[in-house]
């Protein structure tokens, strides 16, 4: 008996084994599944094969008796297109769904919020768009919505506070709008709404969290930003009487007046109002006739109205193109200061001299005043022109550019800026607002704090300076190549100065911008030289006219400038002028000198991606091809880097509930999938 309970154990294991081996999830959930891959089209290949089980899927995890998925990851895989509907909906038990950085379009489909299991919700950097569906209030398991960096819009439901495991909410940069909801969960501990366009006084339950996770929406006060202006104070209560008493007298005569005396004040309210209508269409007419003996035609008051504040009218025909300042709109604008009237002067006559405000600019409030009175910095000289770094009165900090040898007429110029107000994109740094007038042309940008990647690269090399790591170098060529191919890709624009001083860095590298962007046609041939000082492809000669392959030459050049160190506006250590850096690369290379090309600094700091850096070198080193069809494109770069840098800005642990949050670890090169 003592030998027989020993292979009835070993038999029910083995048997239990076999079952496990066997296991699988229901035909609907692999059904589910494959729909999904089949109606979304992607760049990697995953390798989801019928004959194999749904749980060794890539990307797919399956719960312990691997009976049901629990766990769909495909973060960084090249999905392009909607989620469609009635397939990841159809996975009952699902608790995790990551598919960020993608290029997902379209809307949350509603079957998502049906599933009563999930628990984390990964979606950022991609292109959603459209409202945050109130229906997410019905997912009561739900500790972590990331939706950070997508096209969202419209106000932020209500219904969040009713998820009362919520610990998580990142919905930063989108274009939500409205008033921000009072989240009370005490839960929460990770919170982020900045660059939207929300307005208001935040919450006193979310004034716990600190400013930066409300930065960027220009309308938001109170605690922790600055406290609100109280344009409508409530009336003060008298002493020993709560706000909500009303007084016993006043109560009493409102019983006490009689009918006659209610009558007698609609009476007079109803002469006094016909007064002033009598009044108003006397002074209309007056206005009228001064106007006409003075041969001014109908329709220039409000130009008339423009030269008493110290502001020129605009030129005829261009009046529907003019923004004005936000004060102005207000009643609020301030008149004749000296500083305005000299640039209205010097405007010309016919020259509107006010701000032209752009995209997500117009959410600004200040004028051209107002940026006339601002301290002034000098950041830099370009080939475009000069940028300083204004302060505001109000506290606002913002790059004035200063443009030179502007070769475009007005209505061309409106035209341009135009378009490029509608650009935007996390690695591109928009224009805000423009002015123009015969002698001043001013573009307005976003002030990055961080410096420019030229900076960060050459600045002071020596003792006391903090090398860039091979982390933050990959990140940022990420970034740039990201801006790049969003400009060629969905707004079929050409950069036309990529070069590593316009590269500026944001405090997460991935998020650095590319600047001074695609202003090459408004500029004359000989006054602009784009690309120029190493990074102008070999086949331009026209500068206004660059072609998406030479912006990607010029992206080469960025690319073994960062492996190297050296930057190819600098001199030669020959002496022979300029440092031609793709062809000193390809020297080096070809005598097998590989290990003496990349930067000493890395070597210093102990840098162990030999591997990675030799892969970004073979990407530089064919975008910086000397004929411009054997180069990638902007697309097929952004694919190369993030095959080759998986990993980076991430921590090597998986994403759970109670582990590091995913969108910590997105902030650096989505990871590239495993290919079976």
């Amino acid at each position: 008996m003592a030998v027989v309970v020993p292979r009835a154990v070993l038999l029910a294991a083995v048997a239990s084994l076999a079952c496990l081996a066997f296991a699988e999830p229901p035909p609907s959930e692999r059904s589910a599944l494959l729909a999904f891959l089949t109606a979304t089209p992607h760049e990697r290949r995953l390798g989801w094969n019928t004959s194999t089980p749904a749980c060794a899927w890539v990307g797919v995890t399956c719960d312990a008796a691997q009976s049901t998925v629990v766990q769909l990851r495909l973060p960084g895989v090249g999905l392009v297109g909607a989620i469609p509907p009635a397939t990841i909906g159809r996975l009952p038990n699902l608790q995790v769904l990551s598919l960020r950085s993608n290029r997902i379009i379209g809307g949350i489909p509603d079957d998502l919020l049906q599933l009563s299991s999930l628990r984390a919700i990964f979606l950022q950097n991609n292109m959603i768009s459209g409202a945050i569906p109130s229906g997410v209030g019905k997912l009561a398991a739900l500790e972590r919505l990331v939706l950070s960096h997508n096209n969202l819009s419209g106000p932020i439901p209500f219904a969040l506070n009713s998820l009362a495991s919520l610990r998580s909410l990142r919905l930063e940069g989108n274009r939500l709008s409205g008033k921000i909801p009072s989240i009370t969960n005490p839960e929460l501990k990770d919170f982020n709404v900045s660059v939207n366009s929300l307005n208001g006084s935040i919450p006193q339950a979310l004034a716990r969290f600190p400013a930066d996770s409300f930065a960027g929406n220009l309308q938001l006060c109170g605690k922790p930003l600055p406290p609100c202006s109280p344009f409508f104070p409530s009336p003060s209560p008298a002493p020993g009487m709560s706000p909500g008493d009303e007084p016993a007298t006043v109560s009493n005569k409102k019983r006490k007046l009689s009918g006659a005396a209610i009558a007698g004040i609609v009476v007079g309210a109803v002469v006094v109002a016909l007064l002033l209508l009598a009044a108003i269409v006397l002074c209309a007419r007056s206005r009228r006739r001064r106007g006409a003996r003075e041969g001014a035609p109908k329709g220039t008051s409000a130009a008339a109205v423009g030269q008493t504040r110290g502001v020129a009218p605009p030129a005829s025909g261009d009046v529907t193109g003019m923004t004005s300042s936000s004060k102005d709109d207000m009643g609020g604008g301030t008149s004749g200061s000296a500083a305005a009237a000299a640039v209205a002067a010097g405007a010309g006559t016919g020259e509107a001299s006010r701000l032209v405000f752009l995209g997500k600019g117009a959410g600004y409030s200040f004028d051209l005043e107002d940026l006339l009175r601002a301290s002034a910095e000098v950041l830099g000289k370009g080939s475009v022109g000069t940028s300083y770094k204004a302060v505001l009165e109000e506290g606002t900090t913002v790059v004035v550019k200063r443009l030179k040898d502007v070769a475009v007429a007005r209505r061309e110029f409106d035209a341009h800026m135009e378009a490029l107000g509608r650009v935007e994109h996390r690695n591109l740094l928009p224009v805000r607002a423009y002015y123009f007038s015969k002698d001043e042309k001013l573009l307005v940008c976003d002030y990055l704090p961080n410096g420019s990647l030229s900076a960060m690269l050459h600045g002071s090399r020596g003792s006391g300076r903090t090398p860039m790591d091979w982390d933050a170098r990959m990140r940022s060529a990420l970034s740039a190549s990201r801006g790049l191919a969003h400009l060629h890709s969905a707004h079929n624009l050409a950069h036309g100065n990529v070069k590593s001083s316009n590269v500026l860095l944001r405090p997460d590298y991935d998020a650095a911008a590319l600047s001074d962007f695609c202003l090459h046609p408004i500029f004359a041939p000989s006054s602009i030289r784009t690309g120029a000082g190493g990074y102008r492809a070999p086949e331009v000669v026209d500068t206004r006219r660059p072609t998406f392959k030479a912006d990607v030459y010029s992206l080469g050049v960025l690319l073994l400038e960062l492996l190297t160190g050296k930057s190819p506006t600098h001199a030669s250590l020959e002496g022979d002028g300029t440092l031609d850096l793709p062809r000193w690369v390809q020297s080096v290379v070809r005598e097998e000198w590989t290990a003496e090309v990349f930067d000493v600094e890395l070597v210093r700091l102990g840098a162990s991606a030999e591997e990675e850096m030799v892969a970004l070198l073979q990407v530089a080193m064919a975008c910086v091809a000397t004929v411009p069809d054997a180069r990638p494109d902007a697309p097929d770069v952004v694919r190369m880097i993030e095959e080759i840098g998986g990993g980076h800005g991430q921590t090597t642990t998986e994403e759970s509930a109670r582990g590091t949050p995913e969108e910590e670890r997105s902030r650096g090169t989505p990871p590239a999938a495993p290919t079976p």
